[in-house]
């Protein structure tokens, strides 16, 4: 649950509200939703990750941030297959349908990729009336083809 809040404020305040670190790597999506992995995090989280393992064992703290990078992992495998997959059901239909209108049409709304709870509670949600009029548009988008920027994790080349 706490990485559904995670997600939302590093998509909707720190890749879209605010210019920060996140921004340029984010338009760089948007302008190329092949480049679809958070690439340069993985490493320092992994790092981390191995640092508070040390420190605090099986503490509580490496537990929930455990379930933090879950989350993140999870994250990133549902947003490559709204990207490069047929949805297996009608739940990633709607993911994928949200996302892209959010790409498409509506870049300052729906940012929750894996959900729509932050963006309803913070009032953010994909506007029914308006944006929803995309969906059929956004349905008939076939996946991407092609390779994903996923070669550079496992060639560990940081670079853009």
């Amino acid at each position: 649950m706490a990485w559904t809040f995670v997600e939302y404020v590093i998509h909707a305040w720190l890749s879209h509200t605010f210019t920060t670190f996140a921004t340029p790597f984010h338009n760089e999506h948007h302008r190329d939703p092949r480049k679809v992995f958070a690439i340069r995090m993985w490493l320092p989280l992994a790092l981390t990750w191995l640092l508070a393992l040390a420190v605090w064992d099986g503490a509580v703290g490496i537990i929930f941030y455990s379930g933090i990078l879950t989350g993140f992992a999870a994250y990133e495998w549902l947003h490559y297959r709204i990207h490069f997959a047929v949805p297996s059901g009608r739940w990633e239909s709607w993911l994928r349908t949200r996302h892209l209108i959010h790409h498409s049409h509506a870049a300052g709304r729906g940012f929750g990729v894996t959900n729509s709870l932050w963006d309803i509670a913070f009032g953010s949600d994909l506007n029914r009336a308006v944006d929803w009029v995309y969906a059929e548009e956004s349905a008939r988008t076939p996946p991407l083809s092609g390779s994903s920027n996923m070669g550079r994790i496992l060639r560990f080349n940081m670079e853009p």
